[in-house]
């Protein structure tokens, strides 16, 4: 099955390739110039909780890499203006360590070489499934040290990493996508206070507008969903500093 007609969007579809992968919250680069393969990336990717930004040309993918902290970036080899070769070479030469996985429907090895030589970390022909490609960047973000564990456990609150599902208490928590993804971000940084700027550069994408309050909408919403009808809150705001999912009521 080959991307687009591969993927099934929405929030009840079924994901069958969840239980061969580690489910983490990245912040993802797209650069394709192909409008359909584009959408269907887009889509895909976010069903899967992971905060997608869309680069249709190779100078716009450099610029939203210069002012964007990506986990990592899915990169078109055949792009306008600059081609994913050049974009490559040019994040490399600045020294940025941001996982690249390569696409193309070039099947010859020496365009693999290329781009393996240009600094891409990993390689995939197009056609390609798309449970392959999201398997390959969980492993791209696993080689760069951060193995992920599958359930999550706060108290008696647990998140099953594979499904994106949670419960407290032995009771399911229904939760949207992104609300599963902003949970997840603060569990795994339980016990630290993290600030809007860090939500929004790991949760959301570029659509996030900083004067809004939608994270502080989110943060509600899980309030709601987390922490009512439990003795003991987990989400807590420091004024000033931003948020904290902590074991211990803070002082």
């Amino acid at each position: 099955m080959a991307l687009p007609l591969v993927l099934r969007l929405g929030h009840g579809s079924k994901r069958p390739w969840a239980q061969h992968c580690e489910e983490v919250t990245m912040r993802v680069l797209v650069v394709e110039d192909d409008a359909t393969i584009a959408n269907a990336l887009v889509r895909g990717l976010r069903e899967q909780a992971f905060a997608v930004d869309l680069a249709n040309d190779g100078e716009q993918a450099e610029y939203l890499a210069a002012i964007n902290p990506y986990d990592a970036v899915v990169l078109d080899l055949s792009l306008p203006r600059k081609d994913g070769l050049q974009v490559c070479q040019a994040l490399r030469a600045r020294g940025s360590a941001t996982r690249i996985l390569m696409l193309t429907a070039r099947d010859a090895v020496h365009h693999r070489i290329a781009g393996l030589n240009a600094g891409a970390d990993d390689y995939l022909l197009k056609p390609f499934d798309f449970g392959e490609l999201v398997a390959r960047l969980r492993a791209l973000l696993r080689r760069s040290g951060d193995v992920q564990d599958r359930f999550l456990v706060v108290r008696d609150l647990q998140l099953d990493t594979h499904s994106q599902t949670a419960q407290r208490a032995g009771t399911a928590l229904l939760l949207t996508t992104k609300e599963y993804a902003l949970l997840e971000f603060l569990v795994r940084n339980v016990n630290r206070v993290v600030g809007r700027s860090q939500i929004s550069d790991h949760v959301w994408d570029d659509n996030y507008d900083p004067v809004s309050n939608l994270i502080e909408s989110y943060i509600n919403r899980l309030r709601r969903k987390v922490d009512t009808g439990f003795d003991v809150p987990l989400i807590h705001t420091r004024r000033g500093a931003g948020y904290m999912l902590a074991e211990v009521n803070p002082v």
